[in-house]
């Protein structure tokens, strides 16, 4: 058994605070080709926030693209994840497919405590 520690989880930049301009940031360093999409859903957010004339729109915006950060500035982990999803999705062993979901929930839980934001608050 090794003593070393699993490094292949670490990140390759610290969790970004919660605003769009620190998450925008990020996501260019982490995963550029999510872009345009993180644009095209700060817009919306923002055209909502004005048409409802509430913060929420751009609240649960930020908690999104932060677990979102918190799983991309981690490679290993966030192609673990894609790996657990296509297998959960593909597989007919009712065990493996749990094993999986479960590995999911996991890393899931990881990125929402990295991301400062409560499950269901995303």
């Amino acid at each position: 058994m090794s003593t070393q520690p699993d490094h292949s989880y670490d990140p390759v930049t610290p969790q970004p605070a919660a605003t769009p301009e620190a998450l925008r940031a990020a996501v260019a360093q982490v995963a550029p080709g999510s872009l345009a999409a993180f644009d095209a859903e700060r817009a919306e957010a923002v055209q909502q926030a004005r048409t409802e004339v509430s913060a929420a729109p751009l609240r649960s915006f930020t908690r999104q693209w932060s677990v979102n950060v918190a799983i991309a500035r981690h490679p290993a982990r966030a192609n673990r994840l894609r790996e657990l999803e296509a297998l959960a999705a593909e597989t007919d062993d009712l065990v493996q497919a749990r094993e999986a979901i479960a590995e999911i929930g996991r890393i899931l839980d990881a990125a929402f405590d990295e991301a400062g934001v409560k499950r269901g608050d995303a």
